[in-house]
């Protein structure tokens, strides 16, 4: 299974593609789509769209995990991040992914083992999960974590089905 992993962000989205054979991983690919902040919100948008859309065209994904929106303390940054995320799930969801979408503290858990893990210890399992493969940025890492959090759990739920 090919997953996208997804980081949403207004000024810039992690994505992260990963292949899973049973328990498996494999590093295929993974970068940011950032957008520039004197343009409007529209083309912001617009441009994180266009710049998803052919990450997914490119690849023949199965699968689309997003990492859930936290609240921070600026209602205005968490309303453009909202709006950021839903363009994100719609370019997954137009690409004809099933989008599923986890709690930070989740997908850290899943990774590192801790749900209060900070960003360079998910930067680094996920390094030593993907052998081999340098993770440039932080939204990227995090972007791969969604997608190797999706992996693990989903063949967890496989699993739990069967018996």
């Amino acid at each position: 299974m090919i997953v996208l992993g997804l980081d949403p962000g207004l000024a810039a989205t992690g994505w992260g593609i990963i292949e899973a054979t049973g328990n498996r991983l494999r590093h295929i690919g993974h970068g940011t789509v950032k957008t520039r902040p004197g343009e409007p919100l529209a083309d912001r948008l617009a441009a994180l769209y266009a710049g998803l859309e052919s990450v997914i065209a490119a690849h023949g994904c199965a699968a689309a995990a997003i990492e859930e929106v936290f609240v921070n303390s600026n209602p205005q940054s968490t309303l453009k991040l909202g709006q950021a995320r839903g363009v994100v799930m719609l370019a997954a969801a137009r690409g004809g992914l099933p989008v599923t979408e986890y709690a930070t503290r989740l997908v850290k858990k899943a990774i590192v083992g801790v749900g209060s893990a900070d960003k360079l210890q998910v930067h680094a399992m996920v390094e030593r999960l993907l052998p081999g493969t340098k993770v440039t940025g932080a939204d990227a890492a995090d972007a791969l974590a969604v997608a190797i959090a999706h992996a693990h759990l989903a063949a967890t739920a496989r699993l739990q089905g069967a018996a």
